[in-house]
């Protein structure tokens, strides 16, 4: 590709990236270029991810040399590409699946469809190869079957040899198979090889016909990039477990030579009951038509076979097609026909579970809302999208909106709001800055303002520990501002019951509805005796647990020091400020963010909780117990937890009373058994799963039980 000189000037740069989006690096293609795209990356408040370079395309020239593939005796998966001639493309596609780099175990098999070239000579030199030659024409379906009876692996990939895996590809197919048990088929996301998209999924209409949705589209829009069930995707690029695909008798051959028989699959997999999922991750760039043309109106060659083939499809499913509604319907709506109804939840910023609870709180209530047929979009007010939790999201089913392709939240509601049944604003900005829009533009939505937790009771509380008229007048705005929300919002979620107590003598007028923490419940991993050390978790961008470690730090470890000698602290929460890092010493740790936490709460004696203020329920408290990890806290730490002093939980107000209290969980293994098990037993009861469903059933007017 030529390259462009280097634009003058950043307002030009702008303007660029406003046009061409993520395609700005096809454009930019100089290293300076792409420092100062970075650099706006940041201004705009996205990160580079979003600006991706085009697919990597392989070229070489003639002569070849012959590709080594890897032949794994007990491969997980079979790779099975039909061929009939154009050898330069099949050489081409084995060199880059040769080259993608991922970690799945698979074979290739290469099944030659009597190729007027010399492709089965030449690739007979291929090692690594399983090349199988029909001794007639089968046409693509009998090609492909065919492929599938020799497979070995226990899941086929049906792939064209006029397509180029990117890495990741295969990798990412698989990963839906574990991450969606429901999942039947999945299909790969196809572009063309200038990096405009081919498909990304595929739709049917209920005449039969279909349409590869994205088609010429920027591939990197957020309609496109997450997981989601599909009408179809292309036999181009498609995974299946082979006992899946052996019971449903393959490809049908009514389907033969070709076109329709991955549509026809599709609907078989789901009469079994189970989904046809397209995988955006899974990146592969389709020259298309190499061998059948283009043109399905032709009278002669293979792409005549698509028209004829529709109407044999529609007669064979037009009963089940009459409800999919016709051509020229909003394709939004009828991409995501298998939930059929849609949320947009707005966050303060990016949802970062691994960093606070309030994002693990709200990632899991994204699967509870997909439970109950919620197409779930999600964007942070400012439209951040740091990876990798953007593509975590995705992973999840969730439409993530980000810059440049959404300029605004508020905009994306004045046009596309009227898509929405359920609008959730989480915490008090977010709610402020797009009340007024939701209520204008999201007509028959119902509108939540989910608190997480009452920043006026936190600042409130504040106010009484500093004793200032300063923070009791922002504690005083504070209550103003949240109460005129609640009363503008249709509802109004809280996560403790003593918040929602609160509001009933505060705000008795409003709707209120206890929506809790929500946590995955892992037990203990190591006896008590097993175990030493102490950790507070948490994240200091919430200032109570500044406050709460320097507290801890500064009073209650010279004490500790008398009672439990040689105990070590471990701190940990991303970014602690420098009068944190400064508490460190021989025994309290300060390890600031850590990315698998698991390790610390299976080794460590006794959580500690010292929070002096605060609201809503304390995720430290939740992570803990529901690690069976006794926890040491204050009653504001404690509120709203179902906790009981002695058996879930162990109090103290003080520095000293505190230190007694860690002091025993540290020496007596029956106290510490018996606060891990209680804890527990909270936990399962108002804090997991189930009981979150229930939650929002009951707020969502659902049936409940289910």
């Amino acid at each position: 590709m030529a390259t462009m000189a280097m634009p003058q000037g950043v307002s030009r740069l702008l303007d660029l990236v406003r046009r061409y989006g993520p395609r700005a690096l096809h454009v930019l293609r100089t290293e300076g270029s792409r420092v100062l795209v970075r650099k706006l990356a940041r201004r705009l408040r996205t990160t580079p991810l979003r600006i991706p370079d085009p697919p990597v395309l392989l070229a070489f020239d003639e002569p070849f040399e012959p590709i080594a593939l890897s032949a794994p005796e007990h491969p997980r998966v079979s790779v099975v590409i039909p061929i009939h001639g154009q050898f330069g493309y099949t050489h081409h596609c084995l060199a880059a699946l040769a080259r993608c780099g991922d970690t799945a175990r698979f074979e290739v098999v290469v099944v030659d469809d009597c190729s007027p070239d010399d492709s089965a000579a030449r690739l007979a030199a291929y090692p690594g190869v399983r090349l199988i030659r029909n001794p007639e024409n089968l046409g693509f379906v009998g090609t492909c079957n065919r492929g599938a009876e020799a497979a070995r692996g226990e899941l086929l990939v049906f792939l064209n040899n006029d397509t180029q895996v990117q890495p990741g590809w295969l990798d990412a197919l698989l990963a839906t198979f574990d991450d969606y048990p429901d999942a039947g088929m999945v299909g790969a996301r196809l572009v063309y090889p200038d990096g405009r998209q081919q498909e990304a999924g595929g739709i049917l209409f209920a005449d039969g016909s279909a349409w590869n949705h994205g088609h010429l589209d920027d591939p990197h829009r957020p309609e496109y990039g997450y997981v989601r069930p599909v009408d179809y995707c292309s036999g181009a690029a498609l995974a299946i477990p082979r006992a899946l695909f052996e019971r449903l008798d393959g490809f049908d051959r009514t389907f033969a030579p070709a076109y329709y028989e991955d549509t026809d699959l599709a609907m078989r997999v789901r009469a079994a009951g189970l989904r046809v999922y397209y995988q955006p991750a899974a990146w592969v760039v389709h020259f298309e038509g190499v061998s059948a043309g283009r043109d399905p109106e032709a009278s002669t060659g293979l792409k005549r076979y698509q028209r004829i083939h529709a109407e044999t499809f529609h007669a064979r499913w037009g009963e089940t097609l009459a409800g999919y509604g016709a051509r020229g319907e909003a394709l939004d709506r009828v991409k995501d026909r298998a939930l059929a109804r849609r949320a947009l939840v707005v966050d303060n910023y990016m949802v970062t579970p691994d960093r606070e609870s309030g994002s693990l709180r709200m990632v899991n209530l994204f699967a509870i809302l997909r439970g109950l047929g919620y197409q779930v979009t999600f964007a942070a007010a400012n439209l951040e999208a740091p990876e990798p939790y953007v593509g975590a999201l995705q992973q999840r089913g969730v439409e993530v909106l980000y810059r440049p392709h959404v300029p605004s939240v508020a905009r994306h509601l004045a046009t596309q709001g009227a898509r929405y049944d359920l609008v959730v604003l989480s915490r008090a900005d977010a709610a402020a800055a797009l009340m007024e829009a939701a209520r204008r533009h999201c007509a028959r939505a119902r509108i939540v303002f989910d608190t997480v937790d009452l920043h006026f009771l936190r600042e409130r509380r504040l106010a009484e520990l500093r004793g200032d008229a300063a923070t009791r007048r922002v504690a005083a705005r504070r209550r103003d501002q949240e109460l005129a929300l609640m009363r503008r919002a249709d509802q109004t979620w809280v996560v403790s019951e003593a918040e929602r107590a609160l509001l009933a003598t505060e705000a008795p007028d409003v709707e209120v509805h206890l929506v809790s923490n929500i946590h995955r419940i892992f037990g203990s991993a190591r006896p008590a005796a097993e175990r030493r050390g102490l950790l507070f978790i948490g994240a200091f961008a919430h200032p109570p647990n500044t406050d709460a470690v320097l507290f801890l730090g500064r009073e209650l470890m010279p004490l500790l020091r008398e009672r439990l000698p040689g105990v070590v602290l471990r701190v940990v929460g991303a970014e602690p400020p420098p009068e944190v890092r400064a508490l460190a010493a021989p025994d309290i740790e300060i390890l600031g963010y850590v990315p698998d936490v698991a390790p610390l709460f299976a080794s460590s004696r006794a959580s500690v909780a010292p929070l002096r203020y605060g609201a809503g329920v304390k995720g430290k408290i939740n992570q803990s117990l529901a690690h069976g990890l006794p926890v040491v806290a204050t009653a504001v730490a404690a509120e709203g937890m179902h906790l009981v002093d002695g058996e879930s939980v162990l109090l103290g107000e003080d520095a000293r009373a505190l230190a007694d209290a860690i002091a025993r969980v540290c020496v007596d293994d029956a106290l510490w058994q018996r606060l891990s098990d209680g804890g527990l037993a909270v936990m399962e009861r108002h804090f997991g799963f189930a009981a979150a469903e229930r939650a929002v059933r009951v707020a969502l007017d659902e049936e409940v039980g289910r």
